[in-house]
């Protein structure tokens, strides 16, 4: 060997030691980073990241949105005056009616939308950010707006509904992945969740509306519920210019600085004390360089490439499950309360109660299901419990001399509600936000929820036919329809869903590298493997707890 060969094989042997002596250092506070997480309890958490909870719930809120208006369209159905205005037939009863397909139009309108934002979010988020993608949105909903306010016929209801959508599905793909990027291993089920909480919220204020103009003998009985609309993005916009973009994005993008001075706006000096920024930081940058050695790109293709692949299913199924649960179904109960023979004040005042119902139930699920119970258990008896009482309400409709019957299926939708709040209404957001690796998070989401807007579109369109009195009219048997994908979705999450609770981003994605079986996953402890002379290797090590 040459001189000048022998001093370069000297120069880069001291830069290979150098950089493993980094790697091994940056290991070392990434490790504390990540058993001080494990040991930050709720409370202290909420204590150390106050800031962060804030900007987490403020962005969150600009899902209210889409709930008002997923119970707002699918409820005007039984509307007099919107059937009114808009109707195409008169029924029997001599009451004005959309028929199914104009139905199944209006209530597709924005979930394609939606779908249609969701996929373009995948992109724009890595490219721009959240904070600038949601405020672009924000601006671009206060103009589609008008559309759906001033619509004169039906087809500008729908273009006005197609093209909020376009935001709609900006905001409920965000929201998730801002929060659980931005808060504390121990905070992120309740607020990757608390966005669902925001669906529920958006969805009272739409029935409390409902209800409160169901006599306004006009049309702003209609006009009204859609000028309301326009509250949200003049609130938000202007506080949303002062959120921190999320740190582990500016990681990504190779901004250290930038996400260092993000991690200072939303940890507190408590939370320091215990887990350092710089420790945070280090933990964020390993993660993501372990990502990248594990060959997880940031593209959608990526998503479905090697142990990407199962984590962007379980992310599609546990999100798509709120749809094949009956949510369709439940969730536009006062069309069914009309069609099983409840009068129009009835049908509202118990929409109302179902939401108020489903509030509390979200709350239940928060203090005491979420801290004890995981992910998956929690899953499988709630969409268990749902298929039971779906059955139940098709079983009831058997009596020919009915009674009481028809409040009694009226009741257990209600029920219905309470119980997927408590269960799957939660974590059908929580799923899709933890399980997908950092680097494809929001792509993850994005395909999650467009999983989601894909069922909720066949669904949307075939509901309206079975409920409808022109049509199948099959009333409360429509609960076997769904009970029956309710079962096949129980069956799915025995065998597919993985218990995530309690791990951090690091851990799930050796233990997915490592190829653990669902049922494996809750005892099995995720680490990276050490080869001999202390030479780390990418890898996983599984270790079945006693």
């Amino acid at each position: 060997m040459s001189k000048a060969n022998g001093e370069e094989f000297a120069k880069a042997s001291q830069i290979e030691k150098t950089a493993s002596k980094a790697d091994a250092v940056l290991e070392h506070v990434a490790e504390a980073a990540r058993t001080a997480a494990h040991e930050l309890s709720p409370l202290e958490a909420v204590h150390g990241y106050p800031k962060a909870i804030f900007w987490s719930l403020i962005v969150s809120m600009c899902v209210i949105m889409e709930g008002y208006d997923t119970i707002l369209i699918g409820n005007f159905y039984a509307y007099p005056q919107f059937a009114a205005k808009f109707g195409q037939f008169v029924d029997a009863s001599g009451r004005p009616q959309l028929s199914a397909g104009w139905q199944a139009g209006l209530s597709n309108a924005s979930v394609v939308g939606c779908f249609i934002g969701g996929l373009a979010n995948g992109w724009l988020v890595t490219k721009f950010g959240q904070k600038r993608v949601i405020l672009a949105a924000l601006g671009v909903l206060s103009a589609f707006i008008f559309i759906t306010f001033f619509a004169q016929n039906i087809i500008m209801l729908l273009v006005g509904q197609f093209l909020c959508g376009l935001p709609w599905g900006i905001f409920v793909t965000s929201a998730p992945a801002y929060a659980s990027e931005v808060l504390p291993l121990s905070l992120r089920v309740y607020f990757t969740s608390w966005t669902n909480m925001c669906f529920i919220i958006g969805q009272l204020i739409a029935a409390g509306v409902l209800a409160g103009l169901v006599n306004t003998p006009d049309q702003w009985a209609y006009r009204i519920p859609f000028a309301l609309q326009w509250t949200w993005p003049a609130f938000l916009f202007p506080i949303l210019c002062f959120a921190p973009e999320s740190p582990w994005h500016l990681v990504r993008i190779g901004k250290l600085d930038v996400a260092r001075k993000s991690l200072q706006r939303l940890q507190s000096s408590e939370a320091s004390a215990k887990i350092s920024i710089d420790a945070t930081l280090a933990e964020i940058v390993h993660t993501n360089n372990t990502e990248i050695e594990l060959q997880s790109g940031t593209s959608y293709r990526d998503c479905f490439k090697g142990p990407e692949r199962r984590r962007t299913e379980i992310a599609c199924v546990s999100f798509a499950g709120q749809v094949l649960s009956g949510s369709t179904f439940a969730y536009n109960s006062t069309y069914f309360f009309q069609q099983v023979g409840l009068a129009t004040s009835e049908t509202y005042y118990l929409n109302t109660g179902g939401t108020a119902l489903a509030l509390v139930g979200t709350l239940i699920s928060w203090f005491a299901i979420m801290p004890y119970v995981g992910r998956r258990t929690t899953y499988f008896f709630g969409m268990g419990t749902l298929c039971a009482i779906l059955t139940i309400i098709g079983v009831l409709n058997v009596w020919t001399d009915k009674g009481n019957v028809d409040m009694v299926q009226a009741v257990l939708t209600l029920v219905w509600t309470f119980v997927f709040q408590l269960s799957i209404g939660q974590l059908g957001w929580a799923i899709p936000a933890e399980i997908g690796s950092t680097r494809l998070r929001q792509k993850t989401i994005c395909l999650a929820r467009n999983s989601y807007y894909i069922v909720a579109v066949i669904s949307q369109v075939i509901q309206p036919y079975f409920m409808n009195p022109g049509e199948l009219n099959l009333s409360g048997y429509t609960g076997f329809v769904w009970g029956s994908t309710a079962f096949l979705t129980f069956v799915w999450v025995w065998f597919r869903l993985p218990e995530s609770k309690g791990r951090t981003f690091e851990e799930l994605d050796l233990l997915f590298a490592h190829g653990v079986p669902a049922r494996k996953f809750k005892n099995a402890e995720g680490r990276r493997k050490t080869a001999r002379g202390g030479v780390e290797e990418v890898g996983c090590a599984v270790v079945k707890q006693s």
